[in-house]
């Protein structure tokens, strides 16, 4: 029933073993790598929506700033129209012979 003796088959039994181990700690290597990559893709996530997060509450005091500027201009304008009608209203009647 057996072919070989009882010592190669202890020793063919321990390379197998031996095999088994290094394609585990391979595999382990490969997915401690891996792991480590995860680790930081999450990590530039994080950061990246921190980010996005400034930028957002950034854009909307923008916003806001900008929505002030639009209605100051707008006042200063209005008030420009008013200023130049008054100074043709002048003008006009200066020039009308009394």
């Amino acid at each position: 029933m057996q072919d070989k003796p009882e010592g190669e088959e202890y020793v063919a039994a321990a390379q197998r073993v031996e095999q088994a181990l290094s394609g585990l700690e391979s595999s382990l290597r490969s997915l401690n790598g891996r792991v480590r990559s995860l680790s930081r893709i999450e990590s530039d996530v994080a950061k990246i929506e921190m980010e996005r997060a400034k930028l957002a509450s950034e854009l909307g005091a923008v916003s806001v700033r900008a929505k002030k500027l639009d209605k100051g201009a707008s006042e200063v304008s209005r008030r420009l129209v008013s200023a130049m009608e008054e100074v043709k209203s002048v003008l006009e009647q200066e020039e009308k012979p009394s």
